[in-house]
């Protein structure tokens, strides 16, 4: 079996076997409202939660890109709020597009066509068609050599009724999409595994 030592490897090769190995990753499909008013939506495939009975979410971005923080973490740092919505299959080439580096006064949400829909607490947008969307405040951040994390009190859920059963979320009618390394997606299929500890 090839074994590394990971100061032997380039930055771009470590990466690489960390992000194809660390996978499926979920994604958060983040939007966030600028101080000035423009609405902004960016895919982070770095994302979990850390607490979930008093639920706290986190996703993470490089700390810096050509100098300057990302809008998504500039705008969530500045307003202290942001939306985490879950992409889904049939959002896949939407949230693709949504990538695209844009300047901070246009929207992703224009540019790909995305209906927004509105929030309850926070007054960042949803993405409309998310079947689940967590609304977040601010609840710290951290940056860890090369990334920068920001973790989120999530203050309020919504659930689309097509993913209910006896009205709690399955996860049986979820397709989350997940990042696998390289250009490789997936889409959950839930297997059947009864835990036995």
């Amino acid at each position: 079996m090839p074994t590394y030592d990971v100061d032997s490897l380039t930055p771009r090769d470590l990466a690489r076997i960390v992000k194809s190995a660390v996978s499926p990753r979920p994604i958060a499909w983040v939007s966030t409202t600028s101080p000035d008013g423009v609405d902004n939506l960016a895919p982070f495939s770095t994302y979990n939660y850390v607490s979930s009975t008093e639920p706290v979410v986190h996703f993470s971005t490089p700390a810096v890109e050509d100098g300057e923080r990302k809008d998504t973490p500039r705008n969530a740092l500045e307003t202290g709020e942001f939306a985490v919505n879950v992409v889904t299959a049939d959002l896949l080439e939407s949230m693709d597009q949504t990538a695209a580096p844009l300047p901070p006064d246009e929207s992703e949400f224009d540019a790909a066509g995305l209906e927004r829909a509105p929030c309850e607490t926070i007054d960042p947008p949803r993405v409309a068609d998310a079947v689940v969307t967590f609304e977040c405040t601010l609840y710290d951040s951290m940056e860890i050599r090369s990334g920068f994390t920001i973790f989120g009190d999530v203050e309020y859920v919504h659930a689309d009724e097509s993913v209910l059963t006896d009205g709690k979320v399955d996860a049986t009618k979820i397709d989350t999409v997940g990042r696998l390394g390289g250009p490789f997606y997936s889409v959950s299929d839930p297997l059947e595994f009864e835990r036995q500890f």
